[in-house]
């Protein structure tokens, strides 16, 4: 019923002034909810010339980076061990997302401090299960991509994530750790600056030619 009636719009709209401008029936995407998921692909705006009606539709953006030259084998040797640390690392800023988005609505919601433990003190013991002999395999350079990555995943550093889920103390704690290591948990991520052939690296793997 929504397809006939578009098509009858359309024939409308094609009589009237050549260079005509219209919105394409948005609002039709109402009147078929009831029977059927909307395809969004099928709506957009558009107008009509001649005896053609040419519709308008925003893509997704598309990434596309130059084939890489390597500098010299060492240079590539490098690019290479950084490819493997954030393929090997990546998974886990998605799965602190993926966390982070289930978790901080009940987070927030509960009403006093002793439920916020409790609920905390589940997912570490969910997380450490799941990997704990995974992260103490992780080596220092694979931890400061993984600290990155969490900023670009949740749009929070590791020490802002730790400082509102377990308090100051606990986040000033473990930056220090982390800073005898080398590493800091405070670190941003800079796609357009000192982590841009990381950002490179990851957009290549979400696409699926690494």
């Amino acid at each position: 019923m929504a397809e006939s009636f578009i098509r009858s719009t359309f024939t409308v709209l094609q009589k009237m002034e050549k260079r005509l401008f219209i919105p394409v029936v948005l609002l039709l995407a109402t009147l078929a909810a009831g029977a059927q998921e909307v395809d969004s692909m099928r709506f957009g705006v558009g107008f009509v010339k001649g005896n053609d009606t040419i519709i308008h539709h925003d893509l997704k953006e598309v990434w596309i980076y130059p084939q890489r030259q390597y500098k010299s084998p060492r240079y590539q040797r490098q690019y290479g061990r950084l490819v493997q640390r954030v393929k090997k690392v990546y998974p886990y800023a998605k799965r602190a997302n993926e966390l982070l988005r289930q978790y901080e609505p009940e987070y927030l919601s509960l009403k006093t401090d002793r439920e916020r433990r409790k609920l905390i003190k589940k997912v570490e013991g969910q997380l450490m299960a799941q990997y704990k002999e995974e992260f103490k395999k992780m080596t220092i350079s694979e931890g400061k991509i993984l600290i990155k990555l969490i900023d670009r995943e949740t749009g929070r550093t590791s020490f802002t994530l730790i400082k509102e889920f377990r308090g100051d103390f606990t986040a000033f704690f473990w930056q220090s750790i982390a800073r005898l290591f080398g590493n800091n948990l405070k670190d941003e991520f800079d796609p357009y600056g000192e982590d841009r052939m990381i950002e490179e690296i990851v957009v290549l793997v979400e696409i699926g030619y690494l």
